[in-house]
């Protein structure tokens, strides 16, 4: 007899579900059913209403649906599609050498090596969310950094919140952070400012943070009282970095989740050390710990990797897969052995065919049922005959469209080539605003898509501004993909009228050909992404400090001297601006920079010794509007320089410095942050404050 191969299976914890791809396995295999009536006996026991009633009626509900419900709903629906997605791979033949659960998926995993029933899992997850429900505790939130553990546990060192902890080191590029609500915020906020990306993770709680504590010791002994079976299949936890052993008191460990990390990476990276094969399943909802699995492991890697309930780009459910390379029909008996060779293989014989159809015989299976799902999907269209097979690469142009299918694929190429999590990627999260996806990136996200549907990107006059969430990023290759079409933001280039005739010795082409090279290099962007039209600050993101210096390059590139000409920098805010700027003052030699007059705002020190605020906040007002460009009455007491009038750090350091020199107070550092004075009002009282004592320290 031939011997199955075993693999490493992984049970996805919190935003792992798919509705599409559980409806899809529900229709398909009577297991879902089976594993969910069994929990909806534990949902009704403790929370009176049915598990499936939600997952199965007639809106097939996604994971923000689920969140925006009673919190156990979203953690039963993880955890039951984990089950149910176990129960379909063991019954087709499916082993594993070792079974590992990520946070909430430990859970799973217990259950999965029979250490519980199936309703006792639940129980168990049940008991999570009413402890932590009833001990009233903290409101926190979790988040994804793009750091690796030292880095962020050196950023939450500077925030000083000892509820703030590391929860999951997933690989050296993705950290998730959990705490308290203003904890977080804080920490997001010096994320961002030190350029490190974040995302929020779908979770109710904040798990496997000190806030939890309290509940500890009360879910420890709730689950200390259900029955505890040895394990049939060994599990690893990344939580506690070790096996579970035999005399391990199960309900106790489960209960330190609560407070202690989950090390993925450390985990994968011990399996390999061991010298375990590099082939692992997902179990769950979702593909997205394989695809981290590949990132801890690095380039050189080649692990073998399959899921269970998602849906490719192609609408196919990744159990098909997952069973046909890993599952093995049951054995045959000589009869069965010898009929199925009289019609595959004549020339074979019982023993040998059966031989074969261990190796082999779960691929065929199947093969035969994408097949005959195939043949009588056509046969329902009436074409009469086995309706084409969908090429790999994604749906036809022209073919049937199905959006849910569209959407996951989508999800899936954003989180591998943004590494986020794949459940940030809900239908109305802005890509921008929200997630911190630059028009650049968006660009290159596109033509990703793009590329996958074997769709050239060509320009239909649609700007990128108008697709800022993931619905309609959806929605928008939908819509082209039913004629064939994805048009990514290309506008066509305008010329500038007249300044070649005006200018004969200078060649526009050449000019924006060097420009955006310039621009490129020092942006680290593609250059096709400085369109003519392209708005420099509003879609790329390119500050007016930026701005200056990158016409500060240019004017050094073509050895001319900035100097001012009273032009406001608002007025050249594109690349065609920009050329025909440099354009039109190439023929006479100059090409002025933007270094605008500031106005000049009352010796306060002077005229009133004792320092009255409200002649300093006009001073201030004035300095700011002149260095910004901003109209004075824009600079309310309560207005956010950052968060409402996009004045980011670097500006608003240079701003204080600017006020300082306006009042001959030499800056120094006397350890304040400048995220407290984030206002017009905090910076005036800064002032104020400091002009008394005759000392304005600036942040260095």
């Amino acid at each position: 007899m031939v011997e199955r191969a075993k693999v490493i299976a992984l049970f996805p914890g919190q935003g792992a579900f798919d509705g599409a791809a559980l409806a899809a396995a529900y229709r398909e295999y009577p297991q879902i059913k089976r594993v969910f009536d069994e929990i909806d006996t534990v949902s009704r026991e403790f929370f009176s209403r049915d598990l499936s009633k939600v997952l199965f009626g007639d809106v097939t509900p996604e994971m923000e649906k689920l969140l925006a419900d009673d919190a156990w709903v979203s953690q039963l629906a993880i955890y039951g599609s984990s089950l149910a997605a176990w129960q379909i791979l063991a019954d087709g033949g499916a082993e594993a050498d070792v079974l590992v659960g990520h946070s909430l998926g430990e859970i799973a995993a217990l259950v999965a090596a029979q250490a519980f029933s199936v309703a006792d899992g639940a129980r168990i997850v049940a008991h999570r969310v009413q402890v932590i429900e009833r001990q009233g505790l903290a409101p926190g939130r979790m988040a994804a950094l793009s750091a690796d553990g030292d880095r962020v546990r050196a950023l939450i060192d500077l925030i000083g919140d000892e509820l703030l902890s590391v929860a999951t080191e997933n690989h050296d590029t993705q950290t998730v952070v959990s705490g308290p609500r203003d904890a977080m915020e804080k920490a997001l906020a010096v994320s961002r400012q030190l350029g490190i990306s974040t995302a929020d993770i779908s979770s109710p709680f904040p798990f496997h943070t000190p806030i939890l504590a309290p509940a500890v010791p009360v879910f420890a002994g709730l689950v200390g009282k259900l029955d505890q079976r040895p394990l049939r299949t060994p599990v690893y936890s990344p939580v506690l970095g070790r096996y579970y052993e035999p005399d391990d008191a199960l309900g106790e460990l489960l209960a330190e989740h609560f407070v202690k990390p989950v090390r993925f990476s450390a985990a994968v990276r011990h399996l390999h050390g061991e010298g375990r094969a590099e082939r692992f399943v997902e179990v769950g909802g979702k593909a997205v710990l394989t695809k981290l699995v590949g990132k801890v492991l690095g380039s050189g890697a080649r692990p073998a990797t399959w899921s269970t309930l998602s849906l490719g780009g192609d609408g196919k459910l990744g159990l098909t897969a997952a069973l046909a390379d890993l599952g093995t029909p049951a054995e045959l008996d000589e009869g069965k052995a010898r009929t199925l060779a009289a019609v595959f293989a004549p020339d074979a014989g019982a023993a040998e065919f059966a031989e074969f159809w261990a190796a082999f015989g779960g691929q065929l299976v199947g093969l035969g049922k994408e097949r005959l799902a195939e043949f009588r999907a056509g046969r329902a269209q009436g074409a009469g005959q086995a309706a084409p097979r969908a090429a790999a690469t994604g749906p036809k142009p022209g073919a049937g469209v199905e959006r849910g299918a569209v959407a996951d694929a989508i999800r899936s190429i954003y989180a591998a080539a943004l590494e986020y999590p794949e459940e940030v990627f809900t239908e109305d999260v802005l890509l921008e605003a929200e997630l911190g996806v630059d028009s650049v990136k968006q660009v290159e996200l596109l033509t990703r898509v793009s590329e996958h549907y074997g769709l050239p990107p060509r320009d239909t006059g649609f700007r990128l501004v108008e697709i800022d969430t993931m619905a309609k990023v959806v929605d928008f290759f939908v819509a082209n993909l039913g004629d064939g079409t994805a048009e990514l933001d290309v506008p066509e280039e305008k010329a500038a009228p007249g300044l070649l005739a005006e200018h004969p010795a200078v060649e526009r082409g050449a000019v924006a050909d060097a420009i955006r090279s310039i621009y490129a290099a020092a942006l680290e962007y593609p250059e096709e992404v400085f369109t003519e039209d392209v708005l420099l600050e509003a879609e790329l993101g390119v500050d007016s400090v930026k701005q200056v210096e990158l016409l500060t390059r240019v004017s050094e590139h073509y050895g001319l001297p900035p100097r001012d000409t009273g032009f406001r920098l608002v007025e050249i805010d594109t690349m065609a601006k920009v050329v025909d700027f440099f354009v039109a003052n190439l023929g006479d030699g100059t090409a002025e920079l933007d270094v605008p007059e500031e106005k000049a705002a009352p010796g306060l020190l002077a005229e009133h010794p004792a320092v009255e605020r409200g002649a300093v906040a006009d001073a201030i007002r004035s300095i700011y509007a002149a260095a910004l460009e901003y109209p004075e009455e824009v600079f309310t007491e309560d207005v956010l320089l950052e968060a409402e009038l996009g004045v980011d750090s670097v500006k608003q350091v240079e701003l204080l410095t600017r006020v300082s020199e306006h009042y001959g107070l030499p800056p120094r550092d006397t350890g304040f942050r400048l995220v407290e004075i984030d206002t017009m009002a905090k910076v005036v009282d800064f002032f104020v404050t400091n002009l008394e004592s005759g000392a304005v320290p600036v942040a260095a």
